[in-house]
């Protein structure tokens, strides 16, 4: 019975599941998906899957093509829609094939806009995806919540090697999260608690002041412990028993001779009583935590009521990075299904391939060094042999002049 109902179950959210956006770059990608022009110089996509992959059709992406770009491009959804009472699921698979240096992997989910003046101030929801740029690897997660951008106070590793991984933002109507790498789950929490959305509910009473005998001493000096006898006799520094005055020394020139001093052995520094714990100490005073009158609840943390655009905006120092395989929908088993039909019917094949590519690399770095080694060892030899015509030459001509 208990099957029946979860088959059930699963069943009904395949019927009601809505999925707002999905692109796997197939040959028409450029009719749906528009470059902005908001700037001259920014970079453009082009569809390929790359130098290595699973199935070379369905690892089609769009891959940044040139160094050193802002690159800035976004597509509509069929229709805006809102998440009231909804999960929403991003999930975007992000092959960094350059093994990227410095650089955004991360999409955003916005409202309505001109696509054509899209760029990095244009408004968003959501930013998601990976973040790489010297020792910062991170996994972006920002919402925008009355117009403030809000950093996710976690940051988990990004994947770092050159391969497809997949990034799943599931965002659910109770204001909990959870993020997947490769379908995998590497983090979860409340929006509330991970992202400053909400003022705190206490601050410290700005009234409650330190009672005047509080005391915040933990130790205190030992009121029975006396400095020994003797403590202070020797000084701290004596005449080097062992210096010598220099045979050369004359006084009429140089003056009388002193013995250099030394660090005395014997001197025991500054005394100090020892410390014992206070027992007057009542610890670390601060003032007392009331509600903070700028508290406001809110149940619709996760909620934006016009989700109308998906886009990519980011900068490369090394380009590269190929995108692929977007969905925006409300069904966790939604995206899992896409994910199981794209990159995770297709990552252990790129795997292969990839894997014999840096086998016949490693193999023809190995059989360039051995090459190289060669011809600088018959370059060597070939020197050799000419300085020892040289050596000939010369003692033959000192024969003639004898």
């Amino acid at each position: 019975m208990m099957m029946r109902w979860v088959v059930g179950l699963a069943l009904l959210q395949a019927i009601f599941a809505a999925t707002y956006f999905k692109e796997t770059f197939d040959a028409s990608w450029d009719s749906r998906w528009v470059h902005s022009e908001k700037k001259s110089d920014l970079g453009q996509f082009k569809r390929t899957a790359g130098k290595f992959y699973g199935d070379k059709e369905l690892d089609m992406g769009i891959q940044t093509s040139t160094d050193a770009k802002f690159y800035a491009i976004s597509a509509p959804m069929p229709a805006a829609f809102s998440n009231k009472d909804k999960t929403l699921v991003i999930q975007v698979s992000v092959k960094h094939e350059q093994n990227i240096d410095c650089g955004g992997g991360y999409i955003k989910v916005m409202p309505t806009l001109d696509a054509k003046k899209f760029d990095g101030d244009s408004q968003y929801y959501i930013m998601f995806g990976p973040d790489i740029c010297g020792a910062t690897k991170k996994i972006h997660f920002i919402f925008n919540y009355k117009g403030q951008n809000l950093l996710w106070k976690k940051e988990p590793m990004a994947e770092t090697d050159t391969l497809t991984h997949v990034y799943t933002a599931i965002i659910k109507s109770d204001n909990t999260y959870e993020v997947l790498v490769d379908n995998v789950k590497k983090e979860s929490g409340s929006l509330e608690d991970d992202w400053d959305f909400l003022k705190p509910k206490t601050i410290p009473d700005p009234d409650d002041k330190k009672p005047a005998d509080w005391v915040d001493e933990a130790e205190m000096v030992d009121p029975e412990d006396k400095k020994p006898e003797g403590w202070d006799d020797e000084p701290e520094t004596i005449v080097d028993p062992d210096a010598t005055q220099p045979e050369d020394w004359d006084e009429e020139e140089d003056g009388k001779w002193e013995a250099p001093t030394i660090s005395n052995p014997k001197f025991k520094g500054e005394w100090k009583p020892k410390m014992i714990p206070n027992p007057k100490y009542k610890g670390v005073w601060k003032a007392k935590d009331i509600p903070n009158p700028e508290y406001a609840e809110d149940a619709n943390l996760y909620l934006y009521k016009d989700i109308a655009h998906v886009g990519i905006d980011i900068w490369q120092v090394k380009a590269g990075t190929i995108f692929d395989n977007i969905i925006v929908t409300d069904s966790e088993a939604e995206a899992k299904a896409f994910y199981d039909e794209t990159t995770g019917k297709t990552k252990e094949a790129e795997k292969k391939m990839f894997d014999k590519e840096e086998e016949e690399r490693r193999a023809k770095e190995e059989e360039e060094r051995k090459k190289r080694e060669a011809e600088e060892k018959t370059t060597a030899e070939e020197d050799d042999d000419d300085d020892d015509d040289d050596d000939e030459d010369d003692k033959k001509e000192k024969k003639d002049e004898l």
